[in-house]
């Protein structure tokens, strides 16, 4: 138990699942021993077939044993430790290094829900890592373990793309319907704490926009000029994933408008029932300053009060007020109509 604790759910080199495919056939799983053993004979190996290891980098060892296994571009290593992480596909030294946001299992929309995952793929190998586990990846080891078959590495790349795109239009619409929520409660008057969910909400979706979009310009030069060992078919799947990548980045652009446009209105609405409030008060102050006032001058503890005396003087001063009260009125409401 101790052991499975310090390897992070991975193997003691970091190797959390590896696959080898061969002949058009499933994936087959293996293991450490196995992926040494193929890597050490790859330049012997059936040129169809390719191997695929994830590691987990929370594990220390996993970075050492690519050191020392595994002939990697060093383009690979300075992404892992760069402090930009916005998604991207390059080509360097034969390879395809590419850098790719998820998000975690229990996606809450928060900012801190979102990951890195770092992959190197080449003819016949793709390395992928991780520190957190991902949405995507997981859905890929699924699709391999109920045996769907895949033609190259390049072709597992475009598969996570497209699982990454199904899990950002899963987030959309997520997205949406609390904003279709939270429109209820405005029309409805209820609006309570939404104001402050519809600002989170939305620094989420920036973040996840700014993140998750992958860079035009490095994909254009892959696209345009992809490595030899790159197959024209897989090119092509790999310009529909990012033609939907475009698609459901514009329906995120779409509803950061939308919530825009909300934040806009809740906020008109909140100014006008501040209005509203104000406006009350001024006329409570208004109708209640004449009874003030002479409250306050026969109150004073002086001689000369006039009506003092007189047996009618409270209904006297009660009906100067009065008169006072509805004159004051009547200026504030003509007032008010004015406006």
């Amino acid at each position: 138990m101790q052991i499975d604790n310090l390897s992070y759910g991975s193997d003691q080199s970091g190797l959390i699942c590896g696959y080898v495919f061969a002949h058009d056939q499933a994936g087959r799983a293996v293991h450490t021993k196995e992926a040494l053993e193929y890597l050490q004979q790859s330049d012997t190996t059936d040129s169809a077939s390719f191997l695929w290891l994830h590691f987990n980098l929370s594990n220390v060892s996993a970075e050492k044993w690519l050191h020392e296994h595994v002939d990697l571009p060093e383009e690979f290593y300075e992404t892992l430790h760069e402090g930009s992480r916005s998604t991207r596909i390059e080509h360097a030294d034969q390879c395809l290094i590419a850098v790719v946001n998820d998000v975690l299992h229990d996606f809450s929309f928060e900012a801190s829900d979102i990951a890195t995952l770092w992959l190197s793929v080449s003819s016949k190998l793709m390395i992928s890592a991780r520190r957190t586990p991902l949405l995507s990846v997981d859905r890929l080891r699924n699709a391999v373990n109920h045996g769907e078959v895949f033609h190259s590495a390049t072709e597992l790349l475009t598969h996570l793309l497209r699982d990454q795109a199904d899990v950002l239009i899963g987030i959309v619409r997520k997205a949406i319907k609390k904003v279709d929520d939270i429109e209820d409660h405005l029309l409805a008057d209820r609006l309570n704490h939404k104001r402050a969910n519809l600002g989170e909400l939305r620094r989420v979706l920036v973040r996840l926009q700014r993140l998750l979009a992958p860079e035009p310009a490095a994909l254009f030069r892959l696209l345009h000029s992809p490595p030899r060992w790159v197959a024209e078919s897989d090119v092509q799947e790999l310009r529909q994933s990012t033609e939907e990548f475009a698609v459901v980045l514009s329906d995120m652009a779409s509803l950061q408008e939308r919530i825009k446009l909300l934040q806009e209105e809740i906020a008109a609405s909140v100014n006008e029932q501040n209005n509203r409030s104000l406006f009350v008060l001024t006329i409570v102050t208004v109708l209640a300053l004449p009874i003030n006032i002479i409250a306050g001058l026969l109150g004073m503890n002086v001689g000369g009060i006039p009506l003092a005396q007189h047996e009618h003087g409270f209904w006297i001063v009660a009906a100067i007020v009065a008169t006072f009260t509805v004159i004051a009125g009547w200026l504030a409401f003509r007032k008010s109509t004015r406006d």
